[in-house]
């Protein structure tokens, strides 16, 4: 992980959220981007200077989370970019190859009862970089143990587990693999690639409904420091899928939650 992309949104959380960044890339050597991004109006109608303003405000809110901030002498890259959030990602990621998006769960929401705002459950579900989101408030600290829930074993691109695998490299994170068997899963799935059992530090096979389900029974069990799951198109938040708001009461975690990308 070379390059950890942070978008920076309305959230009080933002300034705690891009220190955790940073931090972890202290750790791992590597580059943080922050990006704040504003939607420019059409000119026509002499709207350049309301867009003049927009982007000078965008600039105004990355200066003011920087000045929050200890860079700790990492390679911190701000810049506001233009246009709707998900296509402006994708410019980003065609420019820089990024290897981790930092996310903070409630990027404009003031809800209480939400998890996930609608700006990170966007990413998170239409974006396929791997997306660590971060606990509001919460202080970097080295995983010692990351439970990695799935129902399908097989990982036939390496490059799906770089994220887990440099968490084991560098910080020496256990890695306890959580295979669900549910009533949708084929013989196939229950095969574990070789890459991932490289990767693991225990191996458990549970039957339940769906994988998530698993997850909320057995996170107890091992008191994982961080969480992984799979960002397959039906996965995890299966159930969630149709919209991007998560509510706390249908899924919340105080532990940072690591989401692999989806495999093609």
């Amino acid at each position: 992980m070379n390059n950890i992309l942070v978008p920076v949104g309305a959230s009080e959380n933002s300034a705690s959220n891009l220190q955790y960044a940073i931090d972890l890339a202290e750790e791992i050597n590597a580059n943080v981007y922050v990006v704040s991004v504003f939607q420019e109006l059409s000119k026509v109608g002499g709207l350049s200077k309301v867009n003049t303003i927009l982007k000078e405000d965008s600039e105004n809110r990355l200066d003011e989370v920087l000045s929050k901030v200890d860079k700790k002498g990492v390679n911190v890259v701000a810049h506001p970019i233009k246009g709707e959030v998900l296509e402006g990602i994708s410019r980003i990621s065609k420019q820089v190859p990024i290897d981790l998006m930092v996310l903070a769960p409630r990027s404009n929401s003031i809800k209480e009862e939400v998890y996930l705002g609608k700006t990170s459950g966007k990413l998170l579900k239409q974006t396929n970089i791997p997306i660590l989101i971060v606990p509001e408030g919460a202080k970097f600290q080295a995983p010692k143990n990351m439970l990695m829930a799935f129902k399908n074993g097989t990982f036939e691109e390496d490059s799906l587990l770089t994220a887990v695998k440099k968490f084991k490299q560098i910080f020496g994170t256990e890695v306890h693999v959580l295979h669900v068997e549910t009533p949708e899963t084929t013989q196939e799935m229950k095969i574990v690639s070789e890459n991932l059992k490289e990767l693991q530090t225990s191996y458990t096979q549970v039957e339940a409904a769906t994988t998530f389900q698993a997850v909320i029974e057995y996170f107890q069990q091992f008191n994982p420091a961080m969480l992984c799951v799979v960002r397959r198109k039906r996965g995890f938040f299966k159930k969630l899928w149709e919209k991007n708001e998560i509510l706390k009461k249908e899924f919340y975690t105080s532990k940072p939650l690591l989401v692999l990308p989806v495999q093609e």
